[in-house]
C-alpha cells in the first residue's frame, strides 16, 4: 500500500514524540484514509492499518480514543486487533459504540469484556443486534437487573439451557424480567412451566399479603387458572404431543419401563420423563410436570418409590429436575436416605392424596 509521503512522516514523527496532540491528530489522519478505502483493502493492507493504529491509541487520552472508537465501530472490515483494544477499553465511552455495533469482535472478546468490565459494558453488549449463547450465559448470569432485562428482551440473542435456567430464577421475585422471559417464543417448555408455577406462587403471596380472609376463597380461583394455562401450553406443544404418542405406543406394547424412564432422564428429555411417570403412576400429567418444574423434589421421590423405581434411576430425574445448576452431592445424600427409608406402602399412599387433590382441583 502506497501511503503519502506527509502521513509518513507524521507518523515517524508520531511514534518519536511523546505529544499526546500530535499522536491523536495522526491518528485521525490516518483513520480519514482508512475509511476512504474502507472495502477494498487487503488482508495484508489490514494488518498493516491494524498494527499502526494499535500503537498510536496506547497513550492518547480518553476523548481520541472514544472519537476514534465511534469513527471505526459501523465498519464493516475495520482492523480486527483495534477493535478488540477498543472494546476491552475501561472507558464506557470508548468501549460502549464498538461493544454495541462492531461486527469484528468474537464471541471471547465479547466475554472477556463482560467478564472483566463494568456493568455499563455489559448492558452495551446486551443491546447487541445478535448474541450467540457463550455471551448470554455470562450476561445474565454476571448482569444486573436491567442488563438481564436488556438481553432477554433483545430478540436477536440466544440462550443455552443454563443461560434459561439462570433467567427462570432470576426471574422469581421479578415481575418485569419473569414477563420478558415469558414472551420469548422460543423458550423450551420446561423452563416455561417453571417460570408460571413461580409467578403463581408469587401472586399467591400477594394476594395474602394484602388481604388474608379473600386469599382462602381466591385460592381455588388461582389453581383452576394456573391449571387451564398449563394444560394450554402443553398443548400447543408439537414436542409435547410427539412424545406423548411415542409413549403411548410404548407403552401399549409394553416396551414402557424403568430402563427407557432411565435413558429419557439422562438423555434430558423433559416431555418423555413426564409422560412416562404420568402414565405409570396412574397420576396427571399436570401432577408431575409440576413436581419437576416446581423443583418439588418429595414429590419425585414417592412417585419413584411408588412406582418401584431404583436410586439410580430416581437420581437420573431428580438430576433432570435440577436443571443447568445442579445439585450438591450433600442434597443428594439426603434424598437418597429419604427415599430408602421410604417405604412403598407410603409411597402410594401418598400418590392417591396427589390424585384425589388434582380432581379438586387444586395445584399445591
Amino acid at each position: 500500500m502506497m501511503l503519502q509521503q506527509n502521513l509518513i512522516e507524521q507518523l515517524e514523527d508520531a511514534f518519536a514524540t511523546q505529544d499526546l496532540r500530535h499522536r491523536a491528530e495522526t491518528l485521525r489522519r490516518l483513520t480519514d484514509l482508512f475509511l476512504a478505502g474502507s472495502g477494498r483493502y487487503s488482508g495484508d493492507q489490514i494488518e498493516l492499518f491494524d498494527e499502526v493504529m494499535s500503537r498510536l491509541i496506547e497513550e492518547i487520552d480518553v476523548s481520541a480514543r472514544a472519537a476514534f472508537g465511534a469513527r471505526l465501530a459501523m465498519v464493516a472490515d475495520a482492523p480486527p486487533r483495534v477493535m478488540r483494544g477498543l472494546a476491552l477499553d475501561d472507558a464506557i465511552e470508548v468501549a460502549g459504540p464498538v461493544l454495541l455495533h462492531s461486527l469484528r469482535l468474537d464471541d471471547s472478546t465479547l466475554v472477556e469484556s463482560a467478564r472483566t468490565k463494568s456493568q455499563d459494558h455489559l448492558l452495551a453488549i446486551s443491546r447487541r443486534k445478535v448474541i450467540a449463547e457463550p455471551v448470554t450465559d455470562v450476561l445474565v448470569e454476571l448482569g444486573d437487573r436491567e442488563v438481564a432485562v436488556s438481553t432477554v428482551g433483545n430478540v436477536g440473542a440466544r440462550f443455552s439451557e443454563f443461560g434459561y435456567s439462570t433467567l427462570v430464577r432470576r426471574a422469581r421475585g421479578d415481575g418485569d424480567l419473569a414477563l420478558a422471559v415469558w414472551v420469548r417464543p422460543e423458550i423450551p417448555r420446561q423452563h416455561l412451566l417453571e417460570l408460571f408455577a413461580q409467578a403463581s406462587e408469587a401472586v399467591r403471596q400477594k394476594l395474602g399479603a394484602a388481604d388474608p380472609d379473600r386469599a382462602a376463597s381466591l385460592q381455588d380461583m388461582i389453581a383452576e387458572a394456573s391449571n387451564r394455562i398449563q394444560t394450554e401450553i402443553r398443548e400447543m406443544s408439537n414436542e409435547y404431543l410427539e412424545a406423548r404418542t411415542r409413549i403411548s405406543a410404548m407403552h401399549r406394547s409394553g416396551g414402557l419401563n424403568e430402563g427407557q424412564v432411565d435413558q429419557f432422564a439422562k438423555a434430558g428429555r423433559f416431555d418423555e420423563v413426564t409422560i412416562a411417570l404420568s402414565v405409570m403412576a396412574d397420576v396427571p400429567i399436570g401432577v408431575v410436570e409440576r413436581a419437576i418444574a416446581s423443583k418439588r423434589t418429595e414429590q419425585i421421590l414417592v412417585l419413584a418409590k411408588a412406582i418401584g423405581m431404583e436410586w439410580e434411576t430416581t437420581k437420573a430425574i431428580l438430576l433432570l429436575q435440577a436443571g443447568a445448576h445442579g445439585s450438591s452431592t450433600e442434597e443428594f445424600d439426603q434424598c437418597c436416605t429419604t427415599f430408602m427409608r421410604l417405604r412403598p406402602e407410603t409411597a402410594k399412599k401418598a400418590l392417591q392424596f396427589y390424585r384425589l387433590r388434582e380432581q379438586a382441583g387444586t395445584s399445591n
